[in-house]
């Protein structure tokens, strides 16, 4: 096999693997709605969908490994104008602030970052500023990647995934309209969704 032809099919289940990612943790974050379907066993089926989203996440970042190895033919340069280490001090720069508030999403979410729980309550701590921390901490470390591996492809295909994780905020939200009510509106009316809103 061809160095082009390993990274055209790299391409493709790079492609696959972010769809199927957004299918599968959109699907995820509707419990409620699918609670109205099936009953409780949505929770856990749920948990199940958000634990394979996990695995497609993990084989995009894999095939960004790879795009490295077997790069596209594309009129892009392989690598930055600049040293490696010019590259990694700024993923390193992407990676500090959002790694942080990564961290915190996924603290004070607490299980339910992984497990979908019907007896969660609505969260705290960062949660009382911005509604998708997790989100937002998350998405930059694409950038971080294009940027350890030194690849200004990579770096324009990282692009992909905003949109990406804009959909998911959006499921996230219609289904806590469903499962929270009132309260998750009057939440929403209070804080940002993705910076803090002025009192």
């Amino acid at each position: 096999m061809t160095s082009s032809v390993a990274a055209r099919i790299n391409l493709a289940v790079l492609v696959v693997s972010a769809m199927l990612f957004l299918t599968f943790y959109a699907r995820s974050a509707g419990p409620a709605a699918l609670e109205k379907r099936i009953g409780e066993g949505a929770y856990p089926q749920c948990t199940r969908y958000r634990i394979i989203a996990s695995a497609f996440e993990a084989v995009a970042v894999a095939c960004y490994v790879v795009t490295f190895f077997h790069p596209l033919p594309v009129p892009l340069p392989r690598v930055f104008p600049w040293p490696w280490w010019v590259s990694a001090l700024i993923a390193l720069l992407i990676a500090i602030p959002s790694g942080t508030l990564m961290w915190r999403g996924l603290k004070d979410a607490g299980a339910e970052s992984l497990f979908v729980k019907k007896e969660h309550t609505m969260y705290g701590g960062i949660y009382q500023k911005i509604r998708h921390p997790q989100a937002l901490g998350e998405l930059p470390f694409w950038w971080v990647f294009a940027f350890l591996l030194h690849s200004p492809f990579l770096a324009l295909v990282s692009f992909v995934w905003a949109p990406i994780f804009v959909i998911i905020c959006w499921a996230e939200e219609r289904d806590l309209l469903i499962r929270y009510g009132e309260a998750y509106e009057a939440y929403r009316a209070r804080t940002g969704a993705l910076w803090p809103r002025r009192r």
